[in-house]
């Protein structure tokens, strides 16, 4: 158990680190090739916050742990949207763009409903489980997304300044190939000593993915929108969370789809009426109190709920 854990930590790390290994590379040598800075933020900068989510998820698909892949998923998203945005908005009260309280945050709601809807087979009811159809229309919905962004910061240049490090070639391609290296290995070392820990500990893979997985791989998020909010950066803050939170079901489980059909364990449908629920509130948080801001209290609110919560589903399995 204790060999478990600790891998299970190492893989984390991998994966944390071969994400910015990655991205830190592969930044400078687009920037290089004369790449814009629109185009490497829009693809190279926010893949690398969904990267851990991303090779944990092909991993566990390719497996056949479609527990591993909903939970981590499922549970990254309340995670971000609970915890990071609570610990956030503690640091600072986060004032909110009009645009992400009426475009991003419901686009965020529609990302939970449809895969509540398609899991669920409530579309296509000849389908079983997740299916290569529904991972398809949920990649679509990503392009349109992130055709959506890139419109915003076309008609915002200010946001389009990436800082972008100045390597040599050698480092350059030493960065990318050690990044791709933490990423894959990382990830194979938490799907494989997440799946053995929930055996050792006689708990579901589903809680697993739900909690330590889903909370590890989100730590890009947890420290980017953490120095965000010390910095008094709200946009980014916010930003980071409902996009990543789009692109962790839209793009990522897209993938995960394509790799392999997998069964929906329903259980976890009380877990996507939390993150349905959250969505709205911090939807309705932005009309209490200051307008477009999330207060202090709402934030701790999202805090202490997700704790609860999650005190409640541990003592399930106990």
């Amino acid at each position: 158990m204790i060999l478990q854990t600790a891998l299970l930590l190492i893989g984390l790390v991998l994966l944390v680190k071969g994400a910015d290994w990655l991205v830190d590379g592969a930044s400078v040598l687009a920037k290089k090739k004369n790449v814009s800075d629109l185009a490497i933020g829009l693809t190279i900068v926010a893949f690398g916050t969904s990267a851990p989510e991303l090779v944990v998820n092909a991993v566990a698909a390719s497996g056949n742990y479609p527990d591993i892949v909903f939970g981590n998923i499922i549970g990254s998203n309340n995670f971000n949207l609970f915890v990071i945005l609570g610990i956030a908005g503690l640091i600072v009260p986060l004032s909110v763009q009009s645009t992400t309280v009426w475009k991003e945050i419901p686009f965020s709601l529609l990302a939970a409903v449809l895969l509540f809807l398609l899991a669920n087979n409530f579309i296509f009811g000849d389908s079983k489980g997740f299916s290569r159809l529904d991972a398809g229309i949920h990649l679509v919905l990503f392009a349109a997304f992130l055709y959506y962004v890139a419109t915003q910061l076309k008609s915002d240049p200010s946001e389009e300044k990436i800082e972008i490090k100045d390597y040599s070639t050698g480092k350059i391609w030493g960065l990318i190939f050690l990044g791709l290296a933490g990423l894959v290995g990382g990830g194979k070392l938490v799907v494989d000593n997440a799946v053995a820990m929930a055996q050792s500990l006689g708990v579901s893979e589903k809680i697993i993915g739900l909690t330590i997985v889903a909370a590890g791989t989100s730590l890009p998020e947890l420290a980017t929108s953490v120095v965000a909010a010390m910095r008094k950066n709200a946009d980014i803050a916010i930003g980071n969370i409902i996009g990543s939170n789009i692109f962790n079901i839209f793009l990522i489980l897209g993938v995960s789809g394509l790799i392999r059909p997998m069964t929906y364990n329903t259980g976890f449908d009380t877990d996507l009426y939390i993150l349905a629920a959250g969505t709205i509130f911090l939807f309705f948080a932005m009309f209490t109190g200051k307008r477009h801001k999330l207060d202090r209290w709402e934030a701790l609110l999202l805090l202490v709920f997700y704790l609860l919560y999650t005190g409640y589903l541990i003592g399930l399995e106990a």
